[in-house]
């Protein structure tokens, strides 16, 4: 496949895959409506940057998700890391995408102040049997600085998280201060950001 000034000139090979010749969904046996528009047609970036279009119902709506963010110069290393436990993620995956991502100056973000690659997992709903997989997966990627997507399953607690996102204690304190009684707080944030 060869790109000229953004367009492809041909279907042939990329990286040992073959080109599609029609829109894809990530799932098997979905329409890609639901799809951004694939095949090299032209669009805003704030249309191309989700692999969803924002006016549909996202994926399939029944699967699970988790979301691992490494620094880019670990991203090697943790997906190697990954490919350990490929055996027991292959039986619950149903798909999964490695994205790169801009530092930013947020302080929960996982990408606060570096440049990351996010390590993404959309799994089977099979609840129980993802949940059992998350220790093992987090233990492969913790030498590698790793944070969670806050809103997607893992299982990293409060305690562990702290030594991870450098603005959390500033978060905590701000927290309490404006939220004293705690009324905005359930048990996943007392699992995983005021747990002490």
């Amino acid at each position: 496949m060869k790109s000229r000034g953004g367009e492809f000139t041909d279907a042939g090979e990329f990286f040992g895959g073959t080109a599609a010749t029609v829109g894809r969904q990530p799932l098997p046996g979905i329409s890609a409506i639901n799809c951004t528009e694939q095949l090299g047609v032209a669009g805003p970036w704030s249309e191309r940057l989700a692999h969803f279009r924002l006016a549909f119902t996202p994926s399939n709506g029944e699967e699970l998700q988790s979301e691992y963010h490494v620094p880019r110069e670990h991203a090697v290393a943790a997906i190697e890391a990954m490919r350990t436990l490929s055996a027991r993620i292959a039986l619950l995956l149903l798909v999964s995408e490695v994205r790169s991502i801009a530092a930013d100056d947020l302080w929960l973000s996982p990408n606060s102040e570096r440049a990351g690659v996010a390590l993404h997992f959309t799994w089977k709903p099979e609840q129980a049997a993802v949940e059992a997989l998350l220790p093992a997966l987090e233990a492969a990627l913790a030498p590698f600085a790793v944070r969670p997507h806050w809103s997607k399953l893992f299982q990293t607690d409060a305690v562990t998280l702290a030594t991870s996102f450098p603005w959390l204690d500033d978060f905590r304190a701000l927290a309490d201060r404006l939220d004293p009684a705690g009324k905005f707080r359930n048990d996943f944030l007392e699992r995983t950001v005021f747990g002490r």
